[in-house]
């Protein structure tokens, strides 16, 4: 795999509810982190997920915000 993409997290899928239309998947990228992502119920098929399989959390954004406490 090859992407333009410079975050990519590998890690296992712990966790997937399907929804109507779309799933929120959770993976364990390890160090106690849990990143959820919300697809469609036809890519979680089309890529075969499911509790338990590697698979990476791939992060694309033109901005992150930053918050702090009051």
């Amino acid at each position: 795999m090859r992407l333009s993409a410079r975050n990519v997290m590998k890690g296992t899928v712990v966790g997937l509810e399907k929804g109507a239309t779309t799933a929120h998947v959770r993976i364990d990228i390890g160090g106690g982190t849990v990143v959820t992502s919300s697809i469609t119920n036809q890519a979680v098929e089309d890529l075969g997920l499911a509790e338990g399989k590697t698979a990476y959390a791939v992060v694309k954004a033109s901005n992150v915000m930053v918050a702090v406490d009051d």
